[in-house]
């Protein structure tokens, strides 16, 4: 799944009975992409850090039992989201780098410019996904399986051995390099989650990206 899409517009009610009959059957894995849409929107709704298989259901109009039939549990689902996030955020990671881990021989610069977008990338993709970054940041996962949160700080351990792997050049000039690319990077990480969680917990009115340029300024 390479793309969470607004779902589609229902049809018509004019001719119900038309409807029914040109109504197709969704293709194989549709159905799951659409349960997966309409979990990721109801999150950003107020109040939603708790959604039952039954109210999604309901906002599907299918049965509890035609969910499970397309995910085991409501843990899987979740996970179907954290495979979007992980996919989304670190297949553009790696397109900054270049490669799956950064060259710390690399020119400083070039080092800090990588660590600068790669918080940019986090950023904008919980911008433009709202409900995702309640699963992000943990809110949406609170009565889930522990495994999920577990999941989650993976994501953000990995985006910070990343970050320290960009700022390994840009602190080798340093009495202790390895130190100090590890301040810098948990730095980095605090800032991206602290404003994922800033952003959930305005009603998504303050911008994970607002100052950004001017805040990673001050900050490498």
């Amino acid at each position: 799944m390479s793309e969470l899409s607004p779902l589609p517009e229902p049809a018509s009610t004019d001719d119900a009975g038309g409807a029914a009959a040109a109504r197709k059957r969704p293709k194989p894995g549709e159905r799951r992409v659409q349960i997966l849409q309409a979990l990721a929107a109801m999150l950003e709704q107020p109040g939603a850090e708790r959604i039952t298989t039954a109210a999604l259901a309901a906002r599907l109009s299918v049965s509890e039992a035609a969910l499970y039939r397309h995910f085991a549990s409501k843990a899987q689902m979740f996970e179907g989201l954290i495979d979007f996030v992980e996919q989304s955020v670190f297949t553009l990671v790696q397109q900054i780098t270049g490669r799956e881990v950064p060259d710390p021989a690399q020119p400083p610069e070039v080092g800090k410019r990588q660590a600068a977008r790669i918080v940019a990338v986090v950023l904008q993709f919980g911008e433009r996904n709202p409900g995702m970054v309640r699963v992000m940041v943990g809110d949406a996962l609170v009565f889930e399986h522990d495994r999920l949160q577990q999941r989650m700080n993976q994501f953000f351990d990995r985006i910070e051995s990343t970050l320290r792997q960009c700022l390994r050049s840009a602190t080798a000039a340093s009495a202790t390099p390895t130190v100090d690319a590890q301040v810098a990077a948990s730095a980095l990480t605090a800032l991206a989650v602290g404003r994922l969680q800033r952003y959930a917990r305005s009603g998504f009115k303050r911008l994970p990206t607002e100052h950004l340029e001017a805040s990673l300024a001050l900050m490498l």
